[in-house]
């Protein structure tokens, strides 16, 4: 494609930035390293799915064990044990252990309360 001047200076216009240089540095020190944006991405996909979400807010009213999670939301132990260990490698819930049975509670009420901000918004 041949380019006109009119081109290049459109083209030339739109690599303007339109922000002075002290926004961009603030910006570019605000944005969080990538380990970082990589955790909260990882974070964030694991509150992605409304089964691990229906799982905290019933562990939110009470710590239980898989079998009580899987009666009370009439879902398949199997799965409540592998939702359960994908939360808790991500440090939302962890287990004390009552004798041969663990017993999951939210680990953090962090994460509740960003559920409830997340509700008020939608």
């Amino acid at each position: 494609m041949l380019y006109t001047k009119n081109m290049y200076a459109i083209i030339g216009h739109m690599n303007e930035l339109s922000i002075d240089k002290k926004t961009q540095v603030l910006i570019r020190e605000y944005i969080p390293e990538r380990a970082t944006l990589r955790a909260l991405s990882n974070f964030f996909s694991v509150l992605g799915d409304s089964t691990r979400i229906k799982m905290l807010s019933a562990l939110s009213i009470s710590p239980m064990c898989v079998t009580d999670i899987a009666k009370t939301l009439e879902m398949n132990q199997t799965t409540v044990s592998h939702q359960l260990k994908t939360m808790r490698d991500m440090g939302m819930v962890d287990f004390d252990r009552k004798g041969k049975v663990l017993v999951y509670s939210i680990r953090e009420n962090k994460v509740l309360d960003l559920l409830l901000r997340a509700v008020e918004i939608i």
